[in-house]
């Protein structure tokens, strides 16, 4: 059983942190040398894919929930005139 929903966009943004976090220690703990460079557009492109995979993911679960009921197709609640 599932205690909450899959989110994608958090597992993406998690992975490139922990990637940010193992390439950072192999180079502090003398394993090899990165260059200072590496970590922005892995850490921002990152971020920038698990934002984008996140409003996707929002989009298609907001189209395929059922409207409420008295609400019109648009998901807006219907108002009497008067």
């Amino acid at each position: 059983m599932l205690r909450h929903e899959f989110q994608p966009g958090r597992l993406i943004a998690g992975t490139a942190l922990v990637a940010a976090a193992v390439i950072y220690g192999g180079d502090a703990g003398g394993a090899w040398e990165t260059p200072w460079f590496v970590m922005v557009p892995l850490v921002v492109g990152g971020l920038c894919l698990a934002g984008a995979v996140g409003a996707v993911t929002g989009q298609v679960r907001r189209r395929g929930r059922p409207a409420p009921e008295g609400a019109d197709a648009d998901g807006h609640a219907r108002t009497t005139g008067g």
